[in-house]
């Protein structure tokens, strides 16, 4: 029976690899792998999934050939040297290319056969030439990978405004779709500092509880929404998706008054002539209403479909 862990190697990427349990492998240790005819090095961070060999559509991951000994050790210390070398042979390579790109890291596989660079640009570069100068200087196969703004961070890590490692680089495997409506769906504040995260685009923990967010505000009134409660009829101004209140404006009185979601009655307007549950929800604000223009072009620029 094989077991899917993931690995992680000392640049910071990540991948997925495959080990019979005999090994008996554990979180934390070291280990050699074989991929794409290369030997690799890198700690395990995780188990995935347990019995993978009866599933004939398991995809043909990486295998792990043993766990690694002193010398094992020893021999990726040195091509941990031996990459920061190389980094800099990058860096130096791209500022003589004048290429608009940022190099973040790189890694030497445990044979040595392969080089292996992580980088950040705003558009596409083209780095046949780079590739072709550093093969030369370093005398080995050369590999540049471009990743966004959302890998970047969860290499570098870092603390988030609640107080814990970012998920990016804590848990998180892949990157879900987030969007500016999720945040106006959880009724926040649509200011894109509140709502960014330290990579500059939307929070991924928008994501997490959306769909509970969705679900509470199937029976509650919108804002603007007329009602009637027991000490008049008036607006609806404000509410509480999770405490499932309202706060309610009512007519000929200053200070409005807060309301159970089941103490108002939703007074609908007659041009619908639909009952309560079919009317339309698109008939409410728009995302970016009430926020001036350059809110507005932060918030789509932070945005990601």
């Amino acid at each position: 029976m094989d077991s899917i862990y993931d690995i992680r190697v000392d640049s910071g990427a990540r991948y997925l690899a495959k080990s019979s349990e005999d090994m008996k492998l554990k979180v934390n240790d070291w280990c050699v792998i074989r991929k794409d005819k290369i030997l690799d090095y890198g700690r395990i961070v995780r188990l995935i999934e347990h019995d993978i060999g009866s599933k004939s559509d398991a995809p043909d991951f990486p295998k792990i050939e043993r766990k690694a000994t002193v010398l094992d050790q020893s021999k990726a210390n040195e091509n941990h040297m031996r990459a920061k070398s190389a980094f800099r042979t990058g860096v130096q390579q791209i500022e003589n290319l004048k290429l608009k790109m940022k190099l973040l890291n790189c890694h030497y596989s445990y044979d040595g056969k392969l080089v292996s660079f992580q980088f950040t640009a705003d558009g596409r570069i083209d780095f046949r030439e780079l590739v072709k100068n550093i093969s030369q200087v370093l005398n080995t196969r050369i590999e540049l990978r471009q990743i966004g703004v959302r890998d970047e961070t969860a290499l570098c890590g870092g603390i988030g405004v609640c107080g814990q490692v970012l998920c990016c680089s804590r848990f998180l495997q892949s990157f879900a779709s987030i969007n500016v409506k999720m945040a106006k769906e959880q009724d926040l504040s649509l200011n894109p500092i509140n709502i960014s995260g330290c990579c500059g685009r939307l929070k991924c923990c928008l994501k997490y509880e959306h769909e509970g967010y969705k679900e509470l505000d199937q029976d509650m009134p919108r804002r603007g929404a007329a009602c009637e409660c027991e000490e008049g009829r008036g607006k609806i101004i404000d509410r509480n998706l999770l405490t499932r209140s309202v706060t309610v404006q009512v007519e000929g009185k200053e200070k409005a008054i807060v309301c159970s979601r089941d103490d108002i009655r939703v007074v609908y307007l007659k041009k619908y002539n639909m009952p309560k549950k079919s009317v339309p929800k698109k008939h409410e604000e728009d995302v970016f209403s009430g926020l001036n223009d350059s809110e507005v072009k932060l918030l789509k620029e932070i945005d990601e479909q």
